[in-house]
């Protein structure tokens, strides 16, 4: 496939010779040397991003998709970090954009002390953005940031086409992606969340009256006027909404904690998957498990948690949780909405903390992740940086990762490169039975020693005569149970 170049080369501050490549105006102050104050140029230039667009030449190279859905535009005000930091954000918005069904035409960065608080860009930016869709046939913005409902509002105003922000996107894809029950009903009371602050009015048009003799007898003259407006009552029947959703999830986490508590009642350790989207957390999954998880080359490709069973080398039994990915930004009501899902990270023994070692910024994935951990209490888990695609990462970044985390290790899902390093990690990281037993188990306890290779570290096996001599490291429940057959 062949990328139409639809970017300008960056405004003519990138270009210019008297600009360093930062953008930084050469032998003047600039925003790293004076702290917030910025340079009138830079806070006056409109930068083009290159590289976002996914116009495909062929209509039929994109026939997998069962709609076009829109044809956007980008838009970002860099306030804050490296130019490179706000280029690398407008990509991954990029990437979103696609997974969501979209067509990225062209995208643009302001750089600015703060967002505009009424037009987002600013207004004589966003009349520039107005050029910017007209030219490319957009029908679509989309802001690398949420919006206020006021700021979507004026943006489109000015525009005069759908303004969405990064948080409705993001929405939308895990509303296209979710697949069982609680999956669904978590984004929809996310979806619901965000919608209820945005709900618009047209004034008293959309009053419902309380005239003639609606309050029964004598409530008529005097007390006709405005009754419960449109928006009023959509606002009642999102909030009843809501609450249906909450006993639904409320009773879902109920049966998933059973399950949870039935392990743990089993003594079987734990390991949690999570990492940023795309990461390649199921890929990793179905390495150490076969459990044939959906794999795609897409962000938030995996909604819904999946749990199987895996062993360690020497034979001990785990269970392996993979959970939703993260992203810079993750709405505050998915984090919410979905919060009872990410127990499984918060009540694990091991957390596999995956990270694209390929990626422009890894370090900005693990700040990331970590954030939204700390929001559902998982930051205590014992962690394990998994420096994943190292067959395609620079080996100089991998280094420099390995090297800042404190327990860290490179793999590859794709070829298996480093999964048996990863296994022995693992086997030496959970948590092991710590009671020394010797017992004389009978023949007719074979569910004994069915459970001593499952759940306990067997050191010495023989078969006598009176039945199976074991030694093995094991925990309490099990220890009282040998406790009948203990040798003395």
């Amino acid at each position: 496939m062949t990328e139409r170049k639809l970017f300008s080369q960056r405004a003519e501050a990138l270009t210019d010779d008297r600009f360093d490549e930062d953008g930084f105006l050469l032998g003047e102050p600039s925003a790293r040397d004076d702290g917030d104050q910025l340079d009138r140029e830079e806070r006056a230039a409109l930068r083009r991003v290159q590289g976002l667009s996914t116009e495909l030449e062929d209509i039929t190279e994109v026939e997998y998709r069962q709609l076009r859905l829109e044809r956007v535009v980008l838009a970002a005000v860099w306030s804050e970090g490296t130019l490179q930091d706000a280029e690398n954000s407008m990509r991954e918005l990029a990437a979103l954009a696609e997974t969501a069904g979209a067509e990225v035409l062209d995208g643009v960065i302001q750089r600015r002390s703060h967002p505009d608080k009424a037009t987002y860009l600013g207004k004589g930016k966003a009349h520039e953005l107005r050029d910017i869709v007209i030219a490319e046939g957009a029908d679509t913005v989309i802001a690398d940031t949420e919006l206020a409902p006021s700021q979507r509002r004026a943006l489109e105003d000015v525009v005069k086409v759908k303004v969405i922000d990064r948080t409705a996107l993001i929405l939308d894809i895990f509303a296209q992606h979710a697949k069982s029950k609680e999956g669904k009903a978590q984004v929809e009371l996310a979806q619901m969340q965000y919608l209820l602050p945005r709900l618009r009015g047209w004034g008293e048009s959309m009053s419902r009256q309380a005239g003639g003799q609606v309050g029964g007898a004598g409530q008529g003259m005097g007390s006709r006027g405005p009754g419960e407006t449109k928006i009023e009552l959509d606002r009642r029947r999102i909030n009843s909404r809501m609450a249906k959703l909450r006993r639904e999830i409320k009773e879902m986490k109920t049966v998933r904690d059973t399950k949870r508590g039935s392990r743990h009642a089993r003594d079987i350790p734990s390991v949690a998957i999570a990492g940023y989207t795309n990461a390649g957390k199921s890929s990793l999954l179905n390495r150490l498990t076969g459990a044939g998880v959906l794999v795609q080359n897409q962000l938030f490709a995996t909604l819904d948690p999946t749990v199987r069973r895996a062993e360690t080398p020497d034979g001990r039994e785990y269970t392996l949780a993979d959970t939703v990915g993260f992203v810079r930004q993750l709405p505050t009501q998915l984090v919410e909405a979905f919060r009872s899902t990410l127990e499984e990270v918060g009540e694990a023994d091991l957390l596999l903390h995956v990270v694209d070692g390929s990626h422009p910024d890894p370090e900005g994935q693990i700040s990331a992740v970590r954030a939204v951990l700390a929001d559902v209490d998982a930051a205590d888990v014992k962690e394990v940086i998994i420096v994943n695609k190292a067959d395609i990462a620079d080996p100089e970044v991998i280094d420099r990762l390995l090297r800042h985390e404190k327990h860290a290790i490179a793999v590859s899902a794709r070829t298996g490169a480093g999964m048996d390093a990863l296994r022995d990690l693992i086997a030496d990281e959970l948590p092991r039975p710590d009671i020394e037993v010797e017992a004389l188990v009978p023949y007719g306890r074979g569910d004994l020693i069915s459970r001593l290779h499952e759940q306990a570290e067997v050191l010495a096996s023989e078969h006598v005569a009176e039945g199976t001599r074991v030694t093995a490291r094991v925990k309490p429940d099990l220890a009282g149970e040998l406790a009948p057959y203990a040798v003395r």
